[in-house]
């Protein structure tokens, strides 16, 4: 037993060193759909065609921001007048859900609101970054 450990902790000493940035060719696929199917949800709640609602009040983000549209997530963090300060999208996010929408704040790692951020930022794909922008 004491050789078998032994054995199996020199093969996996052996074993090259995979760099942080490496990706297999599955990783991207498997990653590409979970942001896909993220995105696929942003835009179910974006429109109000979820099973949940953002709002209180049958507003939905769209009606504002059809296909995120001056949503520009590529300038956050960014002065936000409306919040007085420096601000995260997600807060911009929260903002829009209790004013027009009249809703309850997200909060910042729930699902829905990596969704929401996932489909605004497929929206801008391709766009430079350009933080601090407003």
């Amino acid at each position: 037993m004491k050789y078998a450990i032994a054995a199996a902790f020199a093969a996996l000493l052996a074993m090259p060193a995979a760099l942080a940035d490496e990706f297999t060719k599955k990783d991207m696929e498997r990653w590409q759909k979970d942001f896909d199917d993220a995105a696929k949800l942003g835009r179910a709640l974006w429109v109000n065609d979820a099973p949940i609602k953002l709002g209180t009040n049958g507003v939905a983000c769209a009606q504002c921001h059809p296909n995120a549209a001056n949503t520009h997530p590529e300038t956050y963090p960014k002065f936000q007048k409306q919040i007085g300060r420096v601000a995260a999208l997600w807060e911009m996010v929260n903002w829009c859900i209790r004013n027009p929408l009249e809703g309850k704040n997200l909060s910042a790692d729930s699902k829905e609101m990596i969704a929401l951020q996932a489909y605004i930022a497929s929206e801008r794909k391709g766009v430079k970054l350009a933080p601090g922008k407003h």
